[in-house]
Formats: structure tokens, C-alpha cells, sequence
């Protein structure tokens, strides 16, 4: 649950950073989720082969952990995403 809302609260922070780069939000949430959960696969397969599959609680931290780092690099990529700025030229005569 506690993941889920973390989620939720992640997507719309990688959404705001969208919307300011000039690219639409709701794609780049979508990359989130995706990314979250197939890291937080990769990362359940990295911590059953590390931990063995009867330490419950060590790879699902490590699967956190990867889940985490999808949002980390995504929002680093867009972080390094030139700002969109609106040309005033474009919009002489427009009201």
C-alpha cells in the first residue's frame, strides 16, 4: 500500500517536470509506472538469486530499491531536458 501511494505521489512529481519541459505529462507518468514495474522485477530476480527465494524481506527492499531507481532515472533525464521557452514571436496578434 505504503508503495503504491509513493507511486502516486512520484508520477505526479515526474509529471510536473514534464509539463515544464514542454512534454506532455501523462506519457512520461506512463514511462514511470513501466519502468517501476519492470525494475521492480529485475530487482525481485537480483535479490531471490543474492538472498535466496525464504528472505522475504531483503529482496523486496532490493526490489524497492530498483523500483526507486526508475524514477531517479527519469528524473534525471528530464532534469537534463533543455526548459521549453515560449518564443514571443510566435505568438504576435494571438490574445
Amino acid at each position: 500500500m505504503i508503495e503504491i501511494i509513493a507511486l502516486i505521489f512520484l508520477t505526479q512529481k515526474i509529471g510536473a517536470l514534464a509539463a515544464s519541459k514542454g512534454l506532455p505529462a501523462g506519457r512520461w507518468k506512463l514511462y514511470l509506472v513501466l519502468g517501476w514495474i519492470l525494475l521492480e522485477m529485475i530487482g525481485v530476480f537480483i535479490g531471490v538469486a543474492i538472498f535466496g527465494f525464504d528472505n522475504l524481506v531483503s529482496w523486496m527492499l532490493v526490489a524497492v530499491g530498483f523500483a526507486l531507481g526508475a524514477f531517479f532515472i527519469i528524473r534525471n533525464y528530464l532534469t537534463n531536458l533543455p526548459d521549453q521557452f515560449g518564443d514571443d514571436i510566435e505568438n504576435i496578434g494571438r490574445n
